[in-house]
């Protein structure tokens, strides 16, 4: 399987949205070092303003990328015109609209009778862009990732952050992150779990702690003072360097779209966020799925609702045999009592028949004691009768 899905290839689709004059063409082509897309202007805003009432457009650039013999068919899709409007109330649907219509495409492709060659251009991850005003989040930028947190993996950045000290950058991050938290919405977090080695533990600890992400493109390059050529933005207090980390986190975020985290951006597309949006589709268009036939099997839950079935089986039957066997040793014990008070009766009643025989013999004593050879005879013959019935008493 393996093998198979590297020949095939990898598909992977970002998708860039913010306003105009935050940086994105830079920070593209920065993150790609190529000329993903062409600079309109010196500080890369789309040139000509923006006019009222104008639509947010949708362009997509894609790349065939080939490295250690995988192949990654890269797209990455555009948003100019976004927030460039004078209201922007609706600016988020477009690209609402363009994500769904991708699931919508994937979903026609699924139910064909023929699957073997389906493309998929399904939205991988969406970089927003925020704009660094130091405060908190802007309406635009709340209701932007309101409406779309459940269709796309969401990764909010702070462009243009060599426009604030550190520590505005560190409290605007505070300030965003609380204003997501509030507003319930859902970003992308790299998340370890239990097969992780400690290296990538603590590498998903370091991204997650600098979300969101403070970044800085520059596609040119500028010498140190060590001679060492770098891409910086200059300025006349010192250089701001792009891939250096204590500048800003642009490291952090290219290391996590294109390198450790790609598959599982995918993943949680394909698993959680497409699966999601397939299941509303198909229940407004009236599929009713009939579990006693279509029944979803998890087998991890099968094995625990068997364990707790099997630990409650063992209960009862532990329970029974113990009712059981307390029955017995209550049977028992009254057949033992029972049986007890028949033998007492019984050497009772023989005591009192001895004890009657005695005073008989006490009294026929009394009263032929003075005929002399005649009471010897008569005890003897009373003695051996008494042992012939002890003898058949246990006899």
């Amino acid at each position: 399987v393996h093998r198979r899905s590297v020949k095939r290839g990898f598909n992977f689709t970002l998708m860039v949205v913010g306003e105009s004059g935050l940086g994105k063409t830079t920070l593209i082509n920065t993150l790609f070092e190529s000329k993903v897309y062409a600079q309109k202007d010196e500080d890369g805003a789309r040139s000509g303003p923006a006019t009222p009432g104008s639509a947010v457009d949708i362009a997509s650039v894609s790349a065939d990328i080939v490295e250690n013999g995988v192949k990654l068919r890269l797209s990455v899709v555009d948003t100019p015109g976004f927030g460039d409007a004078v209201n922007n109330e609706d600016a988020w649907r477009p690209i609402l609209e363009n994500i769904e219509s991708r699931f919508d495409a994937f979903l026609a492709q699924e139910n064909r009778v023929n699957r073997s060659k389906i493309v998929d251009n399904r939205v991988n991850a969406l970089v927003y862009f925020i704009k660094p005003t130091g405060h908190s989040l802007r309406a635009i930028d709340i209701e932007f990732m309101k409406q779309l947190h459940t269709r796309v993996n969401l990764i909010p950045v702070i462009a243009r952050a060599d426009t604030l000290t550190p520590r505005e950058v560190e409290q605007f991050k505070a300030r965003v992150l609380a204003d997501i938290n509030y507003h319930g919405i859902h970003v992308f977090k790299p998340v370890s779990d239990a097969f992780d080695d400690p290296e990538t533990v603590a590498d998903n600890k370091v991204i997650a702690a600098k979300m969101p992400f403070a970044v800085v493109g520059s596609e040119s390059f500028v010498t140190r003072a060590d001679g060492l050529r770098v891409r910086a933005r200059q300025y006349p207090w010192g250089l701001i360097e792009v891939e250096n980390e204590q500048h800003n986190d642009f490291v952090a975020l290219r290391q996590m779209l294109l390198r450790t985290h790609m598959e599982e951006l995918r993943d949680e597309t394909d698993v959680a966020l497409y699966e999601s949006y397939r299941t509303q589709k198909l229940l407004a268009l009236g599929h009713v799925q009939d579990n006693s036939v279509f029944r979803e099997f998890n087998p991890r839950l099968q094995q625990e609702e068997d364990e707790r079935l099997h630990a409650a089986k063992m209960h009862k039957l532990e329970t029974e045999m113990a009712a059981v066997f307390k029955q017995k040793v209550s049977e028992k014990e009254s057949k033992l009592k029972q049986s007890e008070e028949e033998l007492h009766s019984r050497h009772q009643q023989m005591k009192s028949v001895l004890e009657k025989q005695r005073r008989d013999l006490e009294e026929r004593r009394g009263r032929f004691g003075d005929v002399p050879g005649f009471a010897e005879p008569q005890l003897q013959q009373q003695r051996m009768a008494s042992k012939d019935k002890k003898k058949n008493r246990f006899f």
